[in-house]
């Protein structure tokens, strides 16, 4: 396996152009060909293939095929995870999520920034910037969430979301740009009906 690359965090660094980084990021991109190859029961080969990849993983983690990343070693996840299909992480930093994070279909999460000088941008520099996930955080399908972001625990990031600065703890937070709605209350414990089966048998 190439060595890994440390990116520097919040600089502007040459990463298009870079014959180390690309070989890095090759060896990224082919274990999530691999990935995606495997029947999508086939759980011990996943966890096979993400333990080698990620940074660090937890208990039970899911991730529903097809996933892309770019170095995979910058991803750390925690217990109880699950994310549907085509999750995309682009980890040129570090992406952290807690335990009990889910993630609906068609979301991305990346730590790039290209340069916005013209001049700079041909030449091939970007900014890497942490993202961090907290525990118990629910991110709706098709979401976006950008450089340098952090939610907090026990947050609902609404469907279809562009989150491009801090998210804080129990909230419902949503839009473009994605901002905070309502806090979670207790009445949400009640906003429908919790299915009864062993009632169900009795009658």
């Amino acid at each position: 396996m190439s060595e890994r690359i440390e990116n520097p965090i919040g600089y502007l660094f040459e990463a298009n152009y870079n014959p180390q980084i690309q070989e890095v990021l090759d060896v990224g991109r082919e274990a999530c060909w691999r990935y995606n190859q495997l029947s999508p029961v086939d759980r011990e080969g996943q966890r096979k293939i993400l333990s080698s990849l990620l940074g660090t993983m937890g208990e039970d983690v899911t991730i529903t095929p097809p996933f892309y990343c770019d170095y995979g070693y910058n991803i750390s996840i925690g217990d109880h995870f699950y994310s549907n299909h085509n999750l995309i992480i682009t980890d040129g930093a570090p992406v952290t999520l807690g335990d009990h994070v889910f993630i609906a279909p068609n979301c991305c999460i990346t730590t790039a920034n290209h340069a916005i000088d013209p001049e700079l941008r041909k030449a091939g520099y970007e900014v890497a910037l942490p993202v961090k996930i907290g525990s118990n955080v629910w991110i709706g399908a098709g979401s976006t969430i950008l450089a340098g972001v952090q939610i907090g625990d026990n947050t609902v990031i609404g469907a279809g979301s562009v989150v491009t600065r801090d998210i804080p703890s129990g909230v419902v937070a949503v839009g473009v740009p994605c901002k905070v709605m309502r806090n979670i209350t207790q009445a949400d414990q009640t906003a429908f009906p919790l299915w009864n089966k062993t009632k169900e048998r009795r009658e």
